[in-house]
């Protein structure tokens, strides 16, 4: 039997643990433990995020598609 992780998509639910703004970029630390960021706090920490992660979801396309269908309204 093979088993597949899926991770779930960040929801309006999940918070920067920086600021609380509505998370879209979350990091897997390599010593384990999982931090999110908006997409502002995820940028401004980019470099040193990709040095200590084992795995980056971003999901800040979805800014611009959620800005997108908004205008066209």
């Amino acid at each position: 039997m093979t088993t597949t992780l899926v991770k779930d998509s960040l929801t309006a639910m999940d918070r920067c643990d920086r600021c609380g703004a509505q998370a879209y970029v979350r990091v897997v630390l390599s010593t384990g433990g999982e931090l999110l960021f908006c997409a502002h706090h995820g940028r401004a920490h980019d470099a040193k995020l990709r040095e200590m992660a084992a795995d980056i979801t971003d999901e800040t396309a979805r800014l611009r598609a959620e800005a997108g269908s908004s205008l066209s309204d």
